[in-house]
């Protein structure tokens, strides 16, 4: 069986890289040490490294335990919640109800 593979558009790659920056200025605030990150997250150095860079083959779930580990979990509920394009595709493709019989 072979592996699948994704290879992301360079528009993604641009926000991951944001996304891994915006973790290691999360850390250095907090004035976390790699080892300190790694050892709460549960996660490898080089997997923490990974997510710093911004790399996409690092899984959702790493990037969630180190942004609990920076206290930055409740940032994952607002990803979607103000799905503005989703809702005007909803909305147009709302079909308005049959009218009711004519009263006499």
């Amino acid at each position: 069986m072979s592996e699948r593979s994704t290879t992301p558009v360079p528009k993604l790659l641009k926000i991951l890289e944001a996304l891994g920056e915006n973790i290691k200025l999360a850390r250095l605030r907090r004035k976390l040490t790699t080892g300190q990150v790694c050892e709460r997250a549960d996660i490898s150095r080089t997997t923490l490294w990974q997510i710093e860079k911004g790399m996409p083959n690092v899984t959702m779930g790493a990037y969630a335990q180190v942004l609990f580990v920076l206290g930055l979990e409740n940032d994952i509920m607002k990803m979607g919640a103000d799905d503005e394009l989703g809702r005007r595709l909803q909305d147009a493709n709302l079909e308005p109800g049959k009218r009711g019989p004519k009263k006499k």
